[in-house]
């Protein structure tokens, strides 16, 4: 039966989009963003507190994963990308066990700069019979220093050459500021190097100048002053935010909705969602910048580019926690087309 999901160009092109895929192992991705540990204390509750109205969990295990950032670094990864990853850890244990972590799942971590004076963004979720009971932050979200700042610049000037697209992933933590992304935005126009950006609501006005912006309905909506409530108001926030971005492209990703493409000069392409049933939306978006960015950089059309990523969100969503999707899986679905 057909796939009223995939358009008849894409269906024809499938062994172009293989060797698209192909391509992955070959590309080096210079990745710029906030970098978070997440821990997870896993117990169980059989009483409440004698002390205040709140469980008592009997922590069983714990276990540790790179956040942020990091997550689209190890969507990357196992895509078979080389990522050189840049951005701030303290000089704490919880610094030491990021690192560790990072090298375990194949990052390069050369280009992460310590930060005396902060601590190392840490999130700690307590989980009890499949459900959080509790998350505890500790992170300082106030804007990096200039000394920080300059060796940032110099660490991505090193680096972009080799690179072939940059990714920035902003979460708000202090590392992405005004005069950072300007500095990116003049390094990769000089390279002529994709840039790629999945944003901060906050912080639209630091992009001006991408290649790439990949926001959620929300902070589209935030951007652009326009509340989003059918097709057409999402085309009209699309172009507004195309044109105030100066950008070659914005992908508007919807999340059971599938997403949008905006292209200059082109009329916008709506992809509806590729899961079939959605378990967790965790990490979607990191999937999406990285398997878009990818395709990009290996020789795909911004269409084309669109659909692996809707494809690879697809199969994310349809997995429990913050996942990955290997080549692997994706020809696996790519196959399937018809």
């Amino acid at each position: 039966m057909k796939n009223p999901i995939i358009p008849d160009w894409m269906v024809r092109n499938r062994e172009g989009i293989k060797n698209i895929l192909d391509c992955f192992n070959n590309k080096k991705i210079l990745l710029l963003g906030d970098l978070i540990l997440d821990q997870f204390i896993w117990g169980e509750v059989s009483r409440i507190s004698p002390e205040a109205p709140v469980p008592v969990v009997w922590a069983r295990q714990e276990s540790y994963m790179p956040g942020g950032a990091c997550n689209v670094a190890h969507n990357l990864a196992v895509l078979g990308a080389s990522v050189s990853l840049v951005g701030i850890v303290g000089n704490d244990s919880n610094g030491e066990t990021l690192l560790t972590e990072l090298k375990k799942i194949g990052v390069d971590t050369e280009g992460i700069v310590q930060d005396t004076g902060r601590p190392t963004t840490h999130k700690i979720r307590v989980i009890a019979h499949s459900q959080q009971v509790v998350r505890i932050d500790r992170e300082n979200v106030e804007l990096i220093s200039q000394s920080v700042t300059n060796k940032i610049i110099k660490v991505i000037e090193s680096k972009i050459k080799e690179a072939d697209a940059v990714i920035i992933e902003d979460y708000g933590k202090g590392l992405i500021t005004s005069s950072l992304v300007k500095k990116v935005v003049e390094l990769g126009s000089r390279y002529k190097k994709i840039i790629s950006v999945d944003p901060k609501k906050e912080h639209f006005k630091y992009y001006k100048g991408v290649t790439t912006i990949t926001p959620n309905k929300q902070e589209a909506e935030e951007a652009t002053g326009i509340k989003i409530k059918d097709d057409d108001s999402l085309i009209k926030a699309g172009k507004k935010l195309l044109k105030t971005m100066d950008a070659k492209s914005v992908l508007i990703t919807l999340g059971d909705k599938g997403m949008y493409l905006f292209e200059k000069g082109k009329s916008a392409l709506h992809i509806p969602t590729m899961a079939r049933q959605v378990y967790d939306v965790s990490g979607a978006g990191d999937t999406v910048i990285a398997s878009f960015t990818l395709a990009v950089s290996s020789g795909a059309s911004l269409p084309q580019a669109a659909y692996v990523a809707n494809q690879a969100s697809g199969i994310v969503v349809g997995k429990i926690g913050t996942a990955t999707v290997s080549k692997k899986e994706l020809l696996k679905e790519i196959r399937k087309w018809k």
